[in-house]
C-alpha cells in the first residue's frame, strides 16, 4: 500500500512588523528571530520559504534552518524572483533580469543544505498573472523545468492566468509537466476574469496555496499586506479539507500552504485544516491566538459529534 504524506503549513514563518504581525499573536513577545522557526515547527510539519524569492538563500542560513526542525519536517522554497519576475528584479536591483547559467548554480548552492539534510520538498516557481502563454513563455517554462529537474530538484509551478488551462497551445506544456513530474500548483484567490481555473493534477505530488479571498483589497494597494487580511470561514475550510483529502488519495505527497498571513490568520486556518484531517495540535496554542480567534478555534478544536 502506498504511503501518503500530507504537509500543512504557512507561506513564510516570520512576520515581525506591521499591523498584521505575528509577534505577540503567534510568537511569544520578544522571541528572538533565530528561535521562531523552532517554535513554528512545534505546530506544523512544513513551511514555504519566502525570503528566497528576494535573494538566493545563504547556505549557512539553510544549514541552520535544517537543524531547527524535526527529521520529518519539509521546507519548500520560492524560486528567486529573477527566474519568475524579471521586471520586478530589475526594478529592485537596477540589474538585468536576463537569467544566466550561473544564477542556477548560485540558487542551488544556497538551498543545497536543506536537500542534503533530506528536508527539502519542491521548489516553487510562482509566476505573476501577467505571465501568459506565448511561444516565448512556453519555451522559457520548458527550459526552466528542464534545468531544475536536471539539477535534481522537484518543482511546483504556479501559473495564475486562465489561458494556461484554456488555450489549445498549452496542452503540450501540461503533457511536458506530467512527463517531468512537475506539480501544477492549485491556488485559491479572489475570483477575477483572469483567474486560472480547473488546474490539473500533473504529478504524484499535489501542491496547494491559499491566498485568501480578499477581493475588495486585492488590487487596492498593490502588494500591501492587507491584501492577505482574510480568514477562511468554517464552511470554506470544510470544502478545502475535502479537496485536500481527495488529492491525498491520489498522490504520495500533498502540500497545503496558507498565504493569508495577516494577523496570523494563516496559522489559524492551517490549524483548522490539521484538525479537519484528524491531527490535533501537538502543543497548546498560544493564548493570544486562542483569545483573538476564540470562536473559530473553539469550533475547530471541539470534539466531533459521536
Amino acid at each position: 500500500m502506498r504511503a501518503v504524506t500530507v504537509y500543512i503549513g504557512t507561506s513564510g514563518w516570520s512576520y515581525p512588523k506591521g499591523e498584521g504581525a505575528w509577534d505577540g499573536m503567534f510568537y511569544p513577545p520578544k522571541l528572538a528571530d533565530k528561535d521562531k522557526l523552532a517554535f513554528y515547527a512545534q505546530y506544523f510539519n512544513t513551511v514555504e520559504i519566502n525570503s528566497s524569492f528576494y535573494r538566493p538563500p545563504s547556505m549557512y542560513a539553510a544549514r541552520a534552518w535544517a537543524t531547527k526542525v524535526p527529521d520529518d519536517f519539509r521546507f519548500t522554497a520560492k524560486l528567486w524572483q529573477k527566474f519568475t519576475h524579471p521586471k520586478m528584479f530589475e526594478a529592485a536591483t537596477g540589474q538585468s533580469g536576463q537569467v544566466q547559467q550561473d544564477d542556477f548554480g548560485v540558487f542551488a548552492e544556497g538551498i543545497g543544505p536543506l536537500a542534503e539534510a533530506g528536508k527539502l520538498g519542491p521548489l516553487l516557481a510562482q509566476f505573476p498573472t501577467s505571465f501568459r502563454p506565448t511561444a516565448e513563455t512556453l519555451a522559457y517554462l520548458e527550459d526552466l523545468i528542464r534545468r531544475m529537474r536536471g539539477a535534481g530538484f522537484h518543482l511546483a509551478v504556479e501559473l495564475r492566468h486562465r489561458e494556461w488551462t484554456e488555450a489549445e497551445e498549452t496542452a503540450a506544456i501540461r503533457s511536458f509537466m506530467e512527463q517531468q513530474r512537475v506539480a501544477w500548483v492549485m491556488i485559491d484567490e479572489p475570483r477575477f476574469k483572469t483567474s486560472i481555473r480547473n488546474v490539473p493534477l500533473t504529478s504524484d505530488t499535489a501542491y496547494l496555496r491559499f491566498h485568501g479571498r480578499n477581493y475588495k483589497n486585492w488590487w487596492r494597494h498593490g502588494e500591501a499586506e492587507d491584501r492577505y487580511n482574510y480568514l477562511y470561514t468554517p464552511d470554506e475550510q470544510r470544502h478545502i479539507a475535502e479537496d485536500v483529502r481527495e488529492l491525498a488519495g491520489r498522490t504520495s505527497e500533498t502540500y497545503a500552504f496558507y498565504n493569508n498571513h495577516y494577523g496570523a490568520k494563516a496559522v489559524v486556518n492551517a490549524v483548522q485544516l490539521e484538525m479537519a484531517l484528524g491531527r490535533p495540535p501537538a502543543n497548546p496554542l498560544p493564548e493570544p491566538l486562542l483569545t483573538t480567534y476564540a470562536d473559530v478555534l473553539a469550533t475547530a478544536l471541539s470534539p466531533a459529534p459521536s
